[in-house]
């Protein structure tokens, strides 16, 4: 006798329930060990389960560490996107430095989150045209929350401050071929200088997230708020940044 809706319905949720505590358990692990605390057996122990039996709901360790993945990105995207929508919305820049401010923030809070999501090697022949699984677009979808308010900003102040320097044709070259949708909407200097803020924000956060700055500092947000000003330079926008950074703070 074939199930009806209310059956199915039934062992689709029970699934859910069941794949959202495997992730929950996953995430428990990586938090208290690390990465290397991350494995089957691991998890099953912390289920109540065998090993062979999450089989049933990831076909390997690599897909489940990748749905892992892909909920702290959601987490992550969401916090920022309450940041950003705390903002005017006719205020591109406010919301960018909101959005620069919550991945901070959430990630020197989830260190070992910010580990596996942005501390990991991914394959080096992957471009905007060859997206590669949920994990990748996920972090596709968190660069656009970046992407999006800096292609509004570039448009709304016009001419690049930079347009005069000549770039580099290797770098233009390779633009050219791996990004080829955002080459359309911005300058080839305006894309370099979106390249070169991301350098700045994710190494100063990375730095603090894994600890190398407290030789120095132990509350780097004083370093941060200057890096915000130095990307802001970077775009043209120093003066209004400054504004809207003393204004926030």
């Amino acid at each position: 006798m074939p199930e009806s809706e209310t059956q199915q319905s039934w062992r689709v949720r029970q699934r859910q329930a069941t794949v959202a505590e495997i992730l929950g358990a996953a995430r428990r692990l990586l938090v208290e060990h690390g990465q290397a605390g991350i494995s089957l057996r691991a998890i099953a122990r912390e289920m109540g389960m065998t090993a062979p039996a999450l089989y049933r709901y990831f076909g390997s360790h690599e897909e489940l560490v990748a749905a892992l993945t892909v909920e702290i990105y959601d987490e992550l995207i969401a916090t920022a996107e309450r940041a950003r929508d705390a903002q005017p919305e006719d205020d591109p820049l406010a919301r960018l430095l909101a959005v620069c401010r919550a991945f901070r923030r959430w990630s020197i809070g989830n260190r070992e989150e910010f580990g596996l999501v942005f501390a990991n090697p991914i394959h080096l022949d992957i471009t905007i045209e060859r997206p590669e699984g949920e994990a990748h677009q996920a972090a596709q979808r968190f660069g656009m929350l970046f992407g999006g308010l800096f292609v509004e900003l570039m448009h709304r102040r016009g001419r690049s401050p930079s347009a005069e320097v000549e770039l580099d044709p290797r770098i233009t070259e390779q633009f050219q071929r791996r990004q080829p949708i955002l080459y359309d909407v911005l300058s080839p200097h305006d894309l370099y200088t979106f390249l070169r803020a991301w350098t700045l924000l994710y190494g100063t956060v990375a730095l603090e997230a894994f600890g190398h700055c407290q030789w120095a500092l132990e509350d780097a947000e004083p370093m941060f708020e200057d890096v915000m000003r130095d990307c802001a330079t970077l775009m043209g926008l120093g003066d209004e940044a400054a504004a809207v950074l003393e204004r926030d703070s």
